[in-house]
């Protein structure tokens, strides 16, 4: 087998240097929301840092269920779109916006009636709380535009119009940011708000996302665009299509999510400091992640794409070639985070407001997560850029469920709450016990290809003569 086998050729660089890098820019977009909020919300203090970290879980949770959902429909969309089902493309996305529309009213409701007792899930500690509600419920406006965003993205990336949500994703970044500035501190003759003034710039972003993307999908008439008896001439029969390849990955995502909620909890309950920490780290951990989320989105594409189509044998060996990518990436990232940790902890305390105990808690955990993240991403791409893909969305949710359920969250429990041991060494647990093993499970499933399970015609022919030949 020659080296592009593995490491791609000229066509296969091409296409994924044109799908991945408008998708990892606006994913990094994305992620400096989080980052602006807490690059300037940590000039508040510990405390405040700490909880809108806390607040920001809810969104975050939110955010794991529409996007399960949004996986669903690329299942689907990328497949479609390989064989140019228009219909069949618009009844998915108009499922998908009633289901994703739905989930955020939930968590809407639930934040702005009860903020407090959504606080109280993470921590007790009355400030804490307090700051953290204020937050929750102003922020949880903008959940139904995160929804609207995420579902007009995904359905843009899978028709592989990767621009347009890149674009849109630069706007309401600098709109953000100007806002924070402006609403945080108090510029312009805005009084200073505070916490309140992050939250209310959040939504204001939001909210500006789906309308961009709305008004420049209409101008170049795209197919997002389409009438709503499109969206909605969908039956029973279709809602139970897309349910069954669906729910396994929304319950994926949102136990997932469940799961990391539940270690959230166990940190914060060490102490608001060592929380804050974990909030810094989050705000790198998500901007690495999105170049990550770049690879799997186009690997989502071209493999799910060739499926569809029923070129099987080109699916596999482009599911082959990310599957290698993926490492490679995180080995590099990983040995630019040891070499600029230092420099990359102090832009969050310029104002000397953020106590040593978090400085060095975050500086630990960071060593940990740059010699990890070479495993950390390897189930990722396979889950959701391969496996998903391919049709199957079940294995992915076992393999998931079981290394965060079963085995790292009783793990990260025992050490910190039995062994006592240090913070770093209970952030070591729990990332070794859920990844390690994941890519075990995960790599050897890839290789049994179990996966290919197409929603085509053309991609069940195409299997067909693939297995027939491979016998």
């Amino acid at each position: 087998m020659v080296l592009s086998d593995y490491l791609g050729d000229k066509a296969f660089w091409r296409i994924t240097m044109r799908l991945c890098i408008p998708i990892a820019i606006q994913n990094v977009l994305t992620s400096s929301f989080q980052l602006v909020d807490t690059l300037m919300v940590s000039q508040l203090g510990d405390v405040t840092l700490s909880s809108v970290g806390m607040a920001s879980q809810w969104g975050w949770l939110l955010g794991l269920v529409i996007f399960g959902l949004c996986s669903g429909m690329c299942v689907f969309t990328a497949q479609y779109w390989g064989v140019q089902d228009i219909k069949g493309m618009h009844r998915v996305l108009g499922i998908t916006l009633c289901a994703s529309l739905l989930v955020a009213a939930v968590f809407f409701l639930l934040a702005i009636t009860l903020p407090q007792k959504i606080l109280l899930i993470f921590n007790q500690e009355p400030q804490v709380v307090k700051i953290g509600a204020s937050y929750l419920a102003m922020v949880c406006f903008s959940y139904p535009a995160v929804a609207l965003s995420n579902v007009m993205s995904f359905f843009l990336r899978a028709i592989d119009r990767v621009k347009f949500p890149m674009y849109v994703s630069a706007i309401t970044t600098v709109m953000n940011i100007f806002l924070n500035y402006v609403l945080i501190f108090g510029h312009l003759g805005i009084p200073a708000l505070g916490v309140t003034g992050a939250a209310l710039a959040t939504c204001i972003s939001a909210w500006a996302g789906p309308v961009f993307l709305y008004l420049i999908s209409f101008k170049e008439r795209n197919y997002l665009i389409a009438p709503f008896k499109a969206l909605l001439q969908f039956t029973p029969a279709h809602i139970h299509q897309f349910i069954s390849r669906t729910l396994p990955v929304i319950a994926n995502e949102t136990l997932w999510g469940l799961g990391t909620v539940i270690t959230s909890v166990l940190f914060s309950n060490l102490g608001y400091e060592y929380y804050a920490a974990i909030t810094i780290f989050r705000t790198f951990s998500d901007i690495s992640f999105a170049f990550f989320v770049g690879f799997g989105n186009a690997c989502v594409i071209m493999v799910g794409k060739s499926i569809g189509m029923g070129k099987i044998e080109r699916g596999i060996l482009d599911a082959r070639r990310f599957t290698l990518l993926v490492p490679m990436i995180g080995v590099l990232l990983g040995c630019f985070i040891l070499v600029f940790r230092e420099q990359l902890i102090a832009i969050f305390n310029t104002s000397g407001t953020i106590s040593a105990t978090t400085m060095q808690a975050t500086m630990a955990i960071l060593l940990i997560y740059a010699l990890e993240v070479p495993f950390r991403n390897i189930p990722y791409v396979q889950v959701v850029g391969v496996f998903r893909s391919g049709g199957d969305t079940f294995r992915g949710m076992i393999y998931d469920l079981v290394c965060l359920w079963i085995l790292a969250i009783p793990a990260t429990y025992l050490s910190a709450y039995v062994f006592h041991w240090p913070f770093p060494i209970v952030f070591a647990v729990l990332y070794l016990m859920e990844d390690l093993p994941k890519c075990i499970l995960c790599l050897r499933y890839f290789h049994s290809r179990k996966w290919l399970r197409p929603v085509t015609a053309e991609g069940k022919a195409g299997l067909k003569a693939y297995l027939e030949q491979h016998r």
